[in-house]
């Protein structure tokens, strides 16, 4: 009896925090220890959006970028769908993953047709506003995300969440971030063979 090879699933994972010990950059170092011990198939690569420039269309010459910007939008456009780390900036998402998101949907929009997952921490409801704000975007920008399961992880309720590096500590948290990606390999997989 033969058995199935699991297509390989390139995740870009973006985090839309640039401090250095940040619990959601702790989320995307969780995820790609999850994937690579315990989900076959996939790998999840963190891009760091830190030195891209501010966007403006003043550094598009003759349908041509900024050398950082071109080279973020070729990472966007090999990734086979995205893992967005979002914390929550006055009710919305933070500026410097806006920009990300704003030079990549730039003529051509490097965002369309792939799939992705947000994850969010913080208190109270733990980054949702700002995962609602990124669906929203996602609409225009022709980005497709998991609907469940939902990741908000209350950084402040005991048991510790993380440690002071930004490390995920919390073993159920991580087993809800697995589950996570194991919905966004499927939905991936699941659109690439409706769009191939």
């Amino acid at each position: 009896m033969a058995t199935s090879v699991v297509p390989d699933v390139n995740v870009l994972a973006l985090c839309g925090s640039l401090r250095k010990a940040s619990c959601h950059r702790g989320l995307i170092r969780s995820a790609i220890q999850i994937s690579q011990e315990s989900i076959k198939g996939m790998k999840v690569e963190y891009v760091d959006i830190s030195s891209l420039p501010f966007i403006n269309t003043d550094l598009e010459v003759d349908g041509t970028y900024h050398p950082v910007v071109d080279a973020f939008r070729q990472k966007i456009l090999e990734a086979d769908c995205f893992l967005f780390a979002s914390p929550e900036y006055n009710y919305s998402l933070s500026p410097p993953l806006k920009n990300a998101i704003d030079w990549a949907s730039r003529p051509p929009n490097v965002w369309a047709g792939k799939s992705a997952a947000i994850v969010s921490t913080g208190g109270n409801f733990g980054g949702g506003r700002s995962q609602y704000h990124l669906r929203q975007i996602g609409v225009y920008i022709d980005l497709h995300f998991i609907n469940k399961p939902e990741f908000f992880l209350h950084a402040f309720q005991p048991p510790q969440k993380f440690d002071s590096e930004g490390n995920l500590l919390d073993a159920d948290a991580k087993m809800r971030l697995k589950e996570v990606l194991l919905s966004l390999q499927a939905f991936t997989l699941d659109h690439k063979s409706v769009q191939g």
